[in-house]
């Protein structure tokens, strides 16, 4: 809790991945992915109670062992390929409400993809959301790999189009880097919502999104690549 906010901390882990089988559950550094979550979680200071949301039996079984609440079992439907997490978080939100009485004021979305997330964001996100009563949600965003003003997609005539221009210059893909817009990227290692923005506004960001910038390395694990490039920093002892 912060101050006179309840905060949920929520994991959301499907038992079919694709890209890396059974990636949830598969050891990183000598434990279970999930199980670098769920200890970043369970060090954060104002995280009331920690939740996952699965339809697998073995990966409840170990959230369980590292400490996470696993009170339900998502159904089936959504836990598809396609499933988005807007209606994962309101089922868990239904549940705790209907079965447990219990209603967070904050909750905080914790992809378990991102095992080298700092516990001190987790904290800090939660005080940001406190203290910014405007704010609908706080994001953890960063700078791009490649700044999209020098992307494009395909026209209907074949052509390529640029995705973001700046109004009255031409050809500002062709612009050095640093000359151009500054953008961020949704990198999603720690986004935390009102219980309002997701069961009134239905959205699980709302309008107003506060930005919390991320320093250092940052490592989404999506793909084989992305695994091997995880375990050869904590082999290095650069991540942990």
């Amino acid at each position: 809790m912060y101050k006179e906010y309840k905060v949920l901390g929520l994991i959301m882990a499907r038992g079919r991945s694709k890209s890396i089988p059974r990636k949830n559950i598969k050891l990183l550094g000598g434990k279970p992915l999930i199980a670098h979550t769920i200890d970043k979680a369970k060090a954060a200071q104002y995280i009331d109670r920690l939740v996952l949301s699965t339809d697998d039996v073995e990966i409840a079984e170990v959230a369980k062992k590292y400490g996470c609440e696993v009170p339900f079992m998502r159904p089936a439907e959504l836990a598809e390929d396609s499933t988005q997490d807007y209606p994962v978080v309101v089922h868990a939100l239904e549940w705790l409400e209907k079965n447990e009485n219990y209603k967070p004021d904050f909750i905080v979305h914790l992809r378990p993809t991102h095992p080298f997330r700092k516990t001190s964001d987790i904290d800090k996100g939660v005080e940001l959301l406190a203290e910014n009563l405007k704010a609908d949600s706080v994001w953890t965003v960063g700078k791009p790999p490649v700044t999209p003003y020098k992307m494009f997609h395909v026209g209907e005539d074949n052509f390529l189009k640029p995705i973001l221009t700046v109004e009255g210059e031409k050809e500002t893909f062709n612009w050095p880097r640093q000359k151009l817009p500054v953008a961020h990227n949704h990198y999603g290692q720690v986004d935390i919502t009102r219980y309002d923005t997701v069961m009134v506004k239905k959205s699980m960001c709302g309008e107003n999104i506060l930005p919390m910038m991320l320093e250092g390395e940052i490592v989404d694990i999506d793909s084989p690549l992305d695994w091997e490039f995880a375990e050869f920093l904590i082999s290095k002892g650069l991540l942990s």
